[in-house]
């Protein structure tokens, strides 16, 4: 009696998934083994951003009819005797795919008894933490180009929205609300994405967001030298005292008073000019006087020495007290 032949090796197909936010030709180690050992790679998008790096690698890669891969059936062919092929993916309708795969198998596979080939999902490149920015830029820079009302925006016009943001965060912190919070947050990123869009069109002094981005790392290295340095920095007060430190450094400023606008909220810059005065040494008596106005500094000066805030603290006796006005029009 004859042995049984074997069972004739199942072929693989592996869809080659790669990120639009990393450089084409990046791809992993993993990635360019499948490339290099593939009997067969596909490709349906003929502006692939990775076809031109594959070329230079030697990699032979086959193009299909614009906008279609093969079917189930077909590819499961291609990996007869244990072949693999290769496939990239993009641009969507590689679901047709798997789909038709899984309906191959649930029907006994292909004809001839030839066993379904394996599936492979294997990622090329990856999205690193804060890749998704990189669309916001790009969003911008086109709704910059196109958008009527938005490629007319100066600095200028876009200040008063600074300003709503930056309060609407606020709100939400103070709420909790944690889908507002999100939500919020880009709001106030749009603002710094649309000025630093704006910027690059200045003729004097341009500059973009990948400026604006370098500057901010820039300074919070030189800021927390305890992290990135030598220096150390065991409780939250010496972390500030490095802050103010350097930041005393860098401004140069004539007076500690340089650099606070007058413009924010007066009970936040009165309690800022305090503390400024507080942390250089500064013994400046409050003003004596007997109208509202230098109570309230006077109060803002006794919440900035217990460490409170008292902007969001009348912010949140305020809130109290709206909730009481709408329950007395209730009751």
């Amino acid at each position: 009696m004859s042995a049984p032949s074997p069972a004739p090796a199942a072929g693989r197909i592996v869809l080659l998934t790669t990120s639009h936010r990393v450089a084409p030709g990046l791809l992993s180690w993993a990635a360019w083994q499948a490339l290099r050992g593939a009997d067969r790679v596909l490709c349906r998008d003929a502006g692939h951003p990775q076809l031109p790096y594959l070329g230079q690698a030697g990699i032979e890669v086959e193009l299909t009819a614009p906008g279609e891969l093969p079917g189930a059936r077909e590819l499961a062919g291609y990996c007869a005797g244990g072949r693999t092929v290769v496939v990239l993916a993009g641009g969507g309708g590689e679901s047709r795919l798997t789909d038709g795969l899984a309906a191959l198998a649930g029907s006994g596979g292909p004809a001839g008894g030839a066993p379904v080939p394996e599936l492979e999902l294997l990622p090329g490149s990856w999205d690193l933490p804060g890749a998704r920015l990189l669309d916001v830029v790009q969003v911008m820079d086109r709704i910059r180009a196109e958008c009527p009302w938005s490629s007319r925006r100066t600095h200028a016009d876009l200040a008063k929205y600074g300003l709503e943001e930056a309060y609407e965060l606020v709100e939400a912190i103070e709420t909790g609300d944690r889908a507002e919070l999100r939500e919020e947050l880009g709001d106030v990123l749009l603002q710094v994405v649309f000025h630093a869009r704006i910027a690059e069109e200045d003729g004097e002094e341009p500059f973009s967001v990948d400026d604006v981005a370098a500057t901010l790392v820039a300074k919070l290295i030189h800021r927390h030298p305890h992290v990135f340095g030598d220096a150390e920095a065991e409780t939250p007060e010496d972390v500030k005292e490095h802050w103010l430190r350097t930041k005393a450094a860098e401004k140069r400023r004539a007076s500690v008073t340089d650099g606070v606008p007058l413009d924010q909220p007066a009970l936040s810059l009165a309690a800022k000019l305090v503390s400024r005065a507080r942390g250089a040494g500064l013994p400046v008596e409050l003003p004596a006087g007997e109208g509202i106005g230098y109570r309230l500094l006077a109060m803002a000066a006794e919440a900035e020495a217990a460490g409170v805030d008292p902007e969001t603290a009348l912010r949140a006796a305020t809130r109290a007290y709206r909730d009481a006005i709408r329950r007395a029009e209730t009751a």
